[in-house]
């Protein structure tokens, strides 16, 4: 669902923020093929499972920025889409920054899985005169009892799509 928000092109430049594990760098590497990833993430051992996984699925247009977002933002070329998953309690700034940045067009998607962030994330989108939209994805998977099958909730996610009003 985010990476549909984010509308990606074969030539987009992306931020991927709060990286992880670069699940999310890695699909959109492989839609803006001809474009850049950059994967921001602030954690030493997150950056070497990201370096794995670049590796494994053979995606050479992933950039791996160790930093805490919003440090070295200015650093990396405009955006045409910005991913944030993660905000380390910068939500707030990485949003003021990844606003300014974004080429005209480009789009900004935030999963928050509380309220706080989530209002956070409207806020600061409106704040710096962005429209935004959020979706709640809920997934719930099968789980045997007794003889029968029932289905388990998993944690829903707020997806906030923002873009210039």
């Amino acid at each position: 669902v985010s990476l549909a928000k984010m509308r990606l092109t074969e030539n987009s430049v992306v931020w991927d923020i709060g990286a992880g594990s670069g699940a999310v760098s890695i699909e959109a590497s492989i839609l803006a093929s001809q474009g850049l990833v950059f994967a921001v993430e602030k954690n030493e051992k997150d950056i070497e499972v990201i370096h794995q996984n670049t590796a494994r699925f053979k995606r050479f247009n992933i950039k791996i920025v160790h930093a805490l977002a919003p440090d070295k933002l200015e650093e990396l070329p405009r955006p045409s889409a910005v991913f944030i998953g993660g905000s380390a309690g910068n939500m707030a700034q990485i949003i003021e920054v990844t606003c300014r940045r974004l080429k005209t067009g480009g789009r900004i998607v935030i999963n928050a899985v509380t309220f706080e962030n989530l209002a956070l994330a409207a806020e600061s989108l409106k704040k710096n005169g962005f429209e935004s939209e959020t979706c709640q994805v809920s997934i719930a998977r099968s789980k045997a009892i007794l003889d029968l099958t029932r289905l388990e909730a998993l944690n829903p996610v707020f997806v906030i799509t923002g873009w210039k009003a």
